[in-house]
């Protein structure tokens, strides 16, 4: 089974990604996780080290795949899950896409690409252009990173158009949306109301999630010496029980832009509960832009 795991830059999809792995690892199987971000830093916590790239290990052989040996580009992280990291082209040139291409030719040509029971896919940011969707040519399922914010849930939505896209080529669907680190999900739960996607869980606002990532561990390794955090632990798990059911999936139906806007807006300025909330304080966590273009809508 092949993933790709997508969401707005900064969400925690790189976090949510290693601990998916670990928690299909902890489940029996084999796992190879592709992070697919020039910064090559998706699987941090697993390793514990920024891992040498594909692409700079292609560069190092002159691009003779013939000399390369799977030591030299699959690295093992915490708890027996492969590691690779494509990398990037310089900031400015080239392509993203182009890269994943690149990786995925290699990992043939090793004879690893289908030796493992799941490879996962970490995927930079939104989806702007071709070369940010290549690994959903690849994916069975999409898994989308999301909060109960505005800006997230409109990644969310451009990047369900793209697997509505990618899905009439290939055998894709959507998974499901995955909150991380909120404390509410009501935004959540109006947009899926609007475009019906699977909410597969919503995990805790606690800054163990986050301080997981600056000290290159995942929640299962931190939970070691931490029996407290066992309880989220259990989130990533039912997420791998739920992935290894073969779940149907769904070719969703993106919300157009300008309706999404008005929809989201909407929420936040007529709030359900009635209460006298200030108009120039309901909209602190969008940006000044976004605010703007509520009131040209």
């Amino acid at each position: 089974m092949k993933l790709a795991v997508y969401g707005k830059g900064g969400i925690g999809k790189s976090t949510t990604s290693c601990n998916i792995s670990i928690a299909l690892a902890r489940r029996g199987q084999q796992v190879l996780q592709i992070g697919c971000d020039p910064k090559h830093d998706s699987t941090f916590t697993l390793t514990g080290f920024l891992i040498p790239t594909i692409i700079d290990t292609l560069q190092v052989k002159d691009y003779h795949y013939e000399n390369i040996w799977p030591e030299d580009v699959i690295y093992r992280g915490y708890g027996g899950v492969q590691c690779v990291e494509a990398g990037g082209p310089p900031a400015g040139a080239g392509c993203g896409g182009y890269v994943v291409g690149e990786t995925v030719k290699l990992l043939k040509e090793l004879n690893a690409f289908f030796e493992y029971d799941i490879i996962l896919f970490d995927v930079l940011g939104d989806v702007v252009c071709g070369g940010f969707a290549a690994p959903l040519n690849y994916a069975d399922y999409c898994l989308i990173i999301t909060d109960n914010g505005f800006d997230a849930l409109f990644a969310a939505n451009r990047i369900a158009a793209s697997v509505r896209e990618k899905a009439q080529t290939h055998m894709l669907r959507l998974a499901g949306l995955i909150g991380n680190r909120t404390a509410k999900r009501d935004l959540i739960e109006k947009y899926v109301e609007t475009c019906p996607i699977p909410i597969l869980e919503v995990l805790p606002l606690i800054e163990d999630i986050r301080v997981s990532r600056v000290k290159g561990k995942t929640l299962f390794e931190l939970a070691e010496n931490n029996p407290n955090l066992q309880y989220v632990c259990d989130f990533y798990l039912n997420i791998a029980d739920y992935l290894l059911a073969r779940p149907e999936g769904i070719i969703p139906v993106e919300v157009p832009d300008r309706e999404l806007f008005n929809l989201l807006s909407e929420f936040y300025l007529q709030p359900s509960d009635n209460t006298s909330t200030p108009k120039d304080t309901v909209l602190e966590s969008t940006a000044d832009e976004e605010a703007d273009t509520f009131q040209f809508l």
